[in-house]
């Protein structure tokens, strides 16, 4: 069973938290027994998480050797020069090593879901939109390499993994997907 959920900012990509308060997981939002996640997202980013209760299958969509492509719609602060997409186009160097490289282009502000808590603007400092594809998937990956390149993120919404799309889901929201 694969299964795609919408995953909402401030939720983890477990069943479980020990901390204390105790923080919004998986747990939450109705999804059937026995399925884990196929890869992560981190607790400030939204959008795709597959799900599956079959190893075979969280092997092939999260070991780097399948360079599985993950979308990403990535909100930065500034205006990306042209210098700047063709470095993250190429790759940049991050402090564990060189990033492959990526497809990026700059998008018109995408239709999604409000944020809760909505992103802090700063008037006097513009932003704008990126479409990142990666073909790796290392620990706040897309983050780190806008903000090398001079970009902070702002908010970051995963839109596709391989051939599964966000589609129509709304945040919380999940569906049953074929080929799992």
């Amino acid at each position: 069973m694969l299964i795609a959920f919408n995953k909402p900012y401030g939720v983890l990509c477990q069943f479980t938290d020990g901390s204390q308060p105790p923080r919004r997981t998986l747990a939450q939002f109705g999804l059937p027994p026995d399925v884990y996640a196929a890869g992560r997202l981190d607790l400030d980013s939204e959008g795709l998480l597959l799900l599956t209760d079959d190893g075979a299958v969280a092997h092939r969509m999260t070991d780097p050797a399948h360079k599985q492509p993950k979308t990403y719609q990535v909100q930065v602060e500034g205006i990306p020069t042209q210098g700047q997409l063709l470095a993250l186009e190429h790759g940049v160097v991050l402090r564990d090593g060189p990033t492959r490289p990526a497809s990026v282009r700059m998008i018109a502000d995408p239709a999604l879901w409000p944020r809760d808590p909505p992103v802090r603007m700063r008037k006097t400092v513009p932003d704008a939109w990126l479409e990142l594809t990666i073909s790796e998937g290392r620990n706040r990956q897309v983050r780190r390499m806008t903000a090398a390149v001079g970009l902070p993120t702002l908010r970051l919404v995963r839109t596709a993994i391989g051939p599964h799309r966000l589609g129509t889901l709304q945040p919380g929201t999940w569906r049953r997907e074929g080929g799992g």
